[in-house]
């Protein structure tokens, strides 16, 4: 990676993660339940402070494969109030709402609206489709229950997520569309998406490598936590959505980190939502680096993000 090409203030969040990350052992060496805890401890400086919340709530949603916890962040809106369902990232495999639970409260105080905060299961123990599935289930709860249980509005729903949660908001868009459901989806929130297990040899040369964020032998080992490594992507389409079909999905907005090996994928599924007649907004945010909404409280452009992001979810939940 050319730390040349990074915002000095971008860096610097980097530099902080990496020297964390390097006070414990590497990461591929520890066992998973290890490597999810120390993910947990480099990502906690970066939740903390930020707006308070008027009232957050957890709640247990039934799906057919389980329950699945929810956290909702209210910033004080009264009923009938439109919601984001937001999804972490993280690979499929580590990280949880306690790692991104500043960027949801951001969101929610910025834009006016409730979030839901998803913990989905992870993989490699609960592998695609689970987390999927439970997604799609909630999103029908929302529309069946979310009145009562919550104080949302049915009929103004929005979902969005970073990288992993990117792909599974993506994914859930086009499960309900072949389910006739399309329109229960106001907007797609997808915050540098991770699309597709491979990237490219030039984006890896130029982003990835020593000292990046991501690079292209991590999303080859998430992709398999996330697949079990047998499955037929040309086939199925709900793990691997960049080449998917995506006529008559809800409008997108694309957070697009210039920094990213993964913005390709954004950059490319962008193009094909336009050309099948989807309403697509994307915004390239100079020397950003993948993850770095994280870096609300450091940087600028992460400010930027999120409030680009919450303006445009509220707009489309008007």
């Amino acid at each position: 990676m050319d730390w040349a090409l990074l915002d000095p203030e971008i860096a610097s969040f980097v530099r902080r993660m990496q020297a964390d990350w390097a006070s414990h052992p590497p990461f591929m060496t520890l066992p998973l339940d290890e490597a999810r805890a120390v993910a947990e401890e480099v990502r906690r400086p970066w939740r903390a402070g930020g707006p308070k919340m008027a009232h957050t709530t957890e709640h247990h949603v039934p799906t057919p494969t389980g329950p699945l916890r929810i956290r909702v962040y209210d910033p004080g809106i009264g009923a009938a109030a439109p919601v984001l369902i937001y999804l972490h990232g993280g690979g499929f495999t580590l990280f949880s709402i306690d790692t991104h639970d500043r960027l949801m409260r951001e969101y929610a105080a910025a834009g006016g609206f409730l979030v839901v905060g998803v913990d989905y299961p992870l993989s490699p123990e609960a592998r695609f489709p689970k987390a999927l599935d439970q997604l799609v289930a909630l999103v029908g709860w929302l529309a069946a229950k979310g009145g009562e249980m919550i104080g949302c509005d049915r009929d103004r729903i929005a979902i969005g997520g970073d990288s992993a949660g990117a792909n599974l908001s993506l994914a859930a868009a086009l499960c309900l569309r072949e389910r006739g459901d399309a329109a229960r989806l106001r907007g797609l929130l997808l915050n540098y998406g991770a699309f597709d297990s491979v990237c490219s040899d030039e984006a890896e040369a130029r982003y990835g490598g020593p000292g990046a964020v991501l690079d292209s032998a991590e999303m080859a080992y998430y992709f398999g936590n996330y697949t079990g490594g047998t499955l037929d992507f040309e086939a199925d389409l709900h793990a691997r959505p960049i080449m998917a079909d995506y006529a008559g999905l809800p409008p997108a907005f694309f957070v697009i980190p210039e920094c990213d090996i993964l913005s390709e994928q954004s950059y490319l599924v962008a193009e094909r939502m336009a050309q099948a007649g989807v309403v697509v907004t994307s915004k390239v945010y100079p020397g950003a680096t993948h993850s770095f909404l994280e870096a609300m409280s450091v940087a600028a452009v992460a400010r930027e993000a999120i409030a680009d992001g919450a303006a445009w979810v509220k707009a489309r939940l008007a």
